[in-house]
């Protein structure tokens, strides 16, 4: 018997044992239940190559599970908020971003404009107005629809980039568009909410620019000072990097979890199904609008990827900064473990299904 066989056996045992206790209202050890079947679940797929990448976020998932069940230890540590470790968490994880770009991502923007202007475009129209109409149709709390609307409003995820290498799609452009859509972020993420959101919440957009600028643009600059002056020199801080990055959004969505618990009980099944929507609807129309315009097939797949996938921890430093972490912060907790399980989803059936205008497409600077 394989390891992946022994992986499945346990997480299965572990999962009936919780419905069992959950069927005779015994609570007291959900949390620990779930953590057990989500980790073991995770070491069943690392076995298997294209179910690899879904390891992590079900990791998350089986801490994000600890912290539905017990919030009270995801709040405080004595008298020292959790929640104050969000902003400097996501300037770890953009300033490892900055680290693996280099001047040449910049250069590809000359290189090859109709894609990344496509790209972002698609990626500052379509999220918007599909979180604006997704949070008007569920009539949702107003600050829990700004929510939807303020990941709708953030520039592409860097996910989105491994999941387009997966995808067999086109890693430059995927590249290029997320630094873009990050780069002009500042303005765009509060002119949208201001737009879109102002409804819900009251929007401060030179306090939202400030605080996209201290959580992304500095953290991104500072790391690609990092990769021309150090980077190669410390090969362990190389390694460390992706791996704090990691934990970083791991720990942010379980306090984000563990402070909106009871507004996520409230509305947690219907928020769930706009998120997949939002999501979904994204990579459609994202795709669609590169196949109107007759983009090749491996940058349709990069386009859909960078309209679907969102920096979720951004917004949910935004929410953090406004104040309204357990409200506003919903939507990006859920929005980041969705996006992971559908990217990945799509990147292995398309890894499974090369395009069939592949040859032609090996340039990277088409079209």
């Amino acid at each position: 018997m394989n390891r992946s066989v022994i992986y499945y056996l346990i997480s299965l045992v572990v999962l009936i044992i919780y419905i069992v206790l959950s069927l005779q209202q015994q609570h007291q050890w959900g949390g620990w239940l779930l953590l057990a079947f989500f980790f073991s679940l995770a070491l069943a797929f690392r076995q298997h190559r294209l179910l690899k990448g879904l390891s992590y976020t079900l990791m998350v998932m089986a801490v994000v599970s600890l912290a539905m069940y017990y919030p009270q230890y995801f709040k405080t540590i004595g008298s020292f908020k959790l929640s104050a470790l969000i902003i400097p968490l996501l300037q770890i994880i953009m300033f490892g971003m900055g680290t693996e770009l280099s001047l040449k991502d910049f250069a590809n923007v000359v290189r090859m404009p109709k894609g990344i202007i496509v790209g972002v475009v698609c990626h500052y129209i379509i999220m918007p107005l599909i979180g604006f109409s997704l949070a008007n149709l569920f009539n949702f709390p107003p600050e829990i629809a700004a929510g939807i609307i303020l990941v709708g409003c953030c520039p592409s995820g860097l996910a989105s980039n491994v999941m387009c290498y997966l995808a067999k799609g086109n890693l430059a452009l995927s590249v290029s568009v997320t630094t873009i859509s990050t780069i002009v972020a500042p303005f765009l993420t509060p002119l949208l909410m201001r737009l879109l959101g102002g409804n819900f919440v009251a929007i401060d957009f030179w306090g939202m620019v400030w605080d996209i600028t201290k959580i992304v643009i500095l953290p991104v600059a500072a790391g690609l000072a990092f990769h021309y002056l150090i980077h190669g020199k410390f090969k362990w801080l190389d390694k460390a990097m992706p791996l704090v990055s990691m934990a970083g959004i791991g720990i942010i969505l379980t306090i984000i979890t563990a402070a909106g618990r009871d507004n996520l009980l409230k509305v947690g099944a219907l928020l769930l199904i706009a998120t997949i929507l939002h999501n979904v609807l994204g990579y459609i129309m994202g795709y669609w609008s590169a196949r109107v315009l007759r983009f090749h097939e491996r940058d349709c797949r990069t386009i859909a990827l960078e309209v679907g996938m969102q920096n979720a921890g951004l917004a949910s430093g935004l929410a953090l900064a406004m104040g309204k972490l357990s409200t506003a912060g919903l939507a990006p907790a859920i929005f980041g473990p969705v996006m992971n399980i559908s990217g990945s989803s799509l990147a292995s059936w398309w890894h499974n299904h090369p395009p069939k205008d592949d040859k032609q497409d090996n340039d990277p600077m088409s079209p």
